[in-house]
């Protein structure tokens, strides 16, 4: 039985099911925010609803029976087991945001396809770099909020008329949404030379920064494909030595075979 289970819940074909289940999960609670087709089918939305935390429930006590203390030691396996427990956590009594919160279950997706678990590891893995880049950027942006509002906070309060607003709208050019002719331009036609202020901080805060985030990421990324590279390698290279020694075996075997062939004929 235990085999059986096992061989179950790691076969292709279940793990299939899984992703397709919470697909169809995403849609029907993507269709369940329309009124109208809640109000019409919001009884087999919410039947299919039950359904699909039940069999998300059996899954997790399966893998908790399969793998039992090394479940838990599983950092993915963690995040499945309390996405399914806020799901089933009843609404009402002070806990109708886990029901809205059970949308999060679509983030299994994560879980049970391995490209978005790379992806998440990769990004997992330069927290600490990106933190860093953080920093700088933070301190990039308080040294030039304050710069604006020394420069442009008397004649444009609305932008620059306190550190948070300044902040916030540096924020908005560097995202460069309407940055030219919503900010820059107005702004030049009071200080012809404010060009001079904003190209160098989109240059820095949008061309460089931003790339040095994304440098960070495909770095890890490229990482993560060399480590499994070098176990694809080393699994290799075990199952040649294996099969090397299979054939040494087999030889023997084989030579063993053809001894006993000749004693016998004499």
């Amino acid at each position: 039985m235990y085999q059986n289970i096992k061989t179950l819940i790691e076969s292709a074909y279940f793990q299939n099911f899984i992703i397709g289940l919470i697909i169809l999960n995403g849609i029907t609670m993507g269709l369940e925010t329309s009124k109208n087709i809640s109000q019409t089918y919001g009884g087999l939305i919410e039947l299919f609803d039950v359904f699909v935390i039940t069999v998300f429930t059996i899954e997790i006590l399966l893998r908790i029976f399969v793998h039992r203390v090394s479940f838990f030691k599983d950092s993915w396996s963690i995040f499945d087991f309390i996405i399914v427990a806020i799901s089933l956590v009843p609404a009402g009594a002070g806990f109708d945001i886990l029901r809205v919160l059970r949308v999060l279950r679509l983030f299994r997706l994560i879980t049970v396809v391995p490209q978005m678990r790379k992806i998440v590891s990769a990004l997992l893995g330069v927290i600490p770099g990106m933190l860093s880049i953080a920093a700088l950027m933070g301190l990039f942006f308080y040294v030039f909020s304050i710069m604006a509002v020394n420069l442009y906070g008397e004649a444009f309060p609305q932008w620059f008329g306190t550190l948070g607003e300044s902040f916030y709208t540096l924020f908005q050019v560097m995202t460069l949404e309407s940055w030219s002719m919503g900010i820059v331009r107005p702004i030049m036609e009071a200080y012809p030379n404010a060009w001079a202020f904003f190209i160098p901080f989109v240059f820095i805060a949008t061309f460089v920064m931003i790339n040095l985030i994304v440098a960070i990421v495909v770095d890890a990324m490229a990482a993560i494909n060399k480590e499994e590279e070098e176990k694809i390698m080393e699994q290799a290279r075990l199952n040649e030595v294996q099969l090397e020694r299979e054939i040494a075996s087999l030889r023997s075997d084989v030579k063993e075979l053809k001894e006993i062939l000749l004693s016998q004929r004499n």
